[in-house]
């Protein structure tokens, strides 16, 4: 199964608890470790692709922006143990061009200490779009004279630059229901879940209640 989640509601987690919304991320990084950890041990699920920072999200304030882009550098380096403990195969999708030469270094070398991992792979959106994506597979399309096709435009996304499948179950959490240029041609027939829950209050438990709903549902890909 891949299991996509939307992280959503940090800002207003703190807020809610009178902090700075730089907490918030904080409590939400800590319940990342959380649910990869749940997910590593969970034979279901074999990829879990979250939403951690989006093409848009550099319209935040410039301190928020800095301050995550230290909070995944920490991320990485300090977590290391947890995704070599867990046999995670760590994977990142977007354009990871406009971030530092620094931070781009430490992705390269979670993602080489990590390469032959099988038990999950953990793939990160940064300075992902779902329109960007596609938009980039298409002029590589272009660039390479090739037939425009569901096939070859497919070929050419990040997700299957990096033999990611597409998304079986999408859960956003924070009570908004809209996909948020997340993955847009992966999920057109993934099963979807929104939750009121904040995700700084998103737990491993309600995680397997909605496994189990999922595991529910039928699922025809368009057919009777």
């Amino acid at each position: 199964m891949h299991l996509s989640i939307i992280m959503d509601g940090n800002g207003r987690w703190a807020k809610a608890k009178g902090l700075n919304r730089t907490e918030g991320h904080k409590k939400g990084a800590q319940v990342v470790k959380e649910i990869t950890t749940f997910c590593a041990n969970n034979d279901k699920i074999n990829y879990l692709s979250l939403y951690a920072f989006s093409t848009e999200n550099w319209k935040r304030p410039k301190y928020e922006v800095e301050f995550l882009m230290k909070l995944l550098d920490n991320w990485l380096k300090n977590e290391l143990d947890t995704y070599l403990k867990n046999e995670v195969k760590f994977e990142v999708i977007g354009d990871i061009s406009k971030f530092s030469d620094k931070l781009q270094k430490r992705i390269e070398i979670t993602r080489e200490k990590t390469k032959n991992f099988t038990k999950l792979t953990q793939v990160l959106a940064l300075n992902y779009g779902g329109r960007d994506e596609i938009t980039r597979a298409v002029k590589k399309l272009c660039d390479n004279k090739e037939k425009i096709s569901d096939e070859n435009i497919n070929k050419y996304l990040d997700t299957a630059i990096h033999n990611i499948p597409d998304v079986d179950l999408l859960i956003r959490t924070s009570g908004e229901i809209r996909v948020s240029n997340f993955l847009l041609w992966q999920i057109a027939y993934a099963e979807m879940f929104f939750t009121k829950t904040l995700w700084p209050d998103f737990t491993p438990q309600e995680l397997e209640k909605i496994i189990e709903d999922f595991e529910k549902r039928e699922r025809r890909y368009g057919g009777i």
